[in-house]
């Protein structure tokens, strides 16, 4: 079974060449990672494009990030959202970090395998990483009442972007109890607003502006 990158390319129309044939490299190598290394449930790698790299890819549709922004993944897993962030951004720099050794192995591999020269990938806690970035991004590794004091402290003062630094968050379900909790200034971006598949109906990008 051949899986291509077409779902991608129907929401980002301006993909060089490269960048398809990344995206297109995608599936083989989950698949093949992801049977050494369980990265992603059996049962989605056959949604890889849709429930992780289009997923990953929602906060691209709510800004387009400006070259020489940093942005830290935490709780990168496989690589979501970090890349299939750093293959649309390649003038962006991206440091993916996960608490677990061997999930940061298949990033590393990943990366390699489709030359992509502005991510770095490393083994720690987010409490444990010394730089300070423009963004945050991560795809609901917990509650925003507990991410938040990890991340905390980790944002350039100076922004570089559209909007001020900060969080970006990918979550789904109903979040106003988990909102109110964290007693964040939060913003919702539905991603049903530009994905149509059915996937994306209780999907939120979390903006939490610094």
């Amino acid at each position: 079974m051949e899986i291509k990158s077409t779902l991608i390319q129907k929401y980002f129309k301006e993909l060089s060449e490269e960048q398809i044939a990344q995206f297109d490299q995608l599936y083989g190598l989950y698949s093949f990672w992801n049977a050494q290394i369980n990265v992603i449930s059996r049962k989605d790698i056959d949604d890889l494009y849709e429930r992780h790299i289009l997923h990953s890819l929602g906060i691209a549709k709510f800004i387009s990030f400006t070259a020489g922004t940093t942005i830290l993944d935490v709780g990168t897993g496989g690589g979501f959202p970090g890349i299939p962030l750093a293959i649309l951004f390649p003038e962006v720099q991206f440091h993916l970090v996960d608490s677990i050794g061997k999930k940061i192995k298949v990033v590393t591999e990943v990366a390699a395998a489709l030359s992509l020269k502005n991510l770095r990938a490393s083994h720690l806690r987010a409490e444990q990483v010394p730089d300070q970035y423009d963004f945050v991004v991560s795809r609901a590794v917990t509650r925003l009442i507990d991410f938040y004091p990890w991340v905390k402290g980790k944002f350039k003062k100076q922004a570089i972007n559209a909007i001020p630094n900060g969080i970006l968050y990918l979550k789904g379900g109903d979040l106003a109890e988990e909102l109110s909790e964290s007693r964040l200034k939060a913003e919702l971006y539905p991603l049903s607003a530009y994905f149509e598949e059915e996937f994306f109906e209780t999907k939120y990008v979390v903006y939490i502006p610094q």
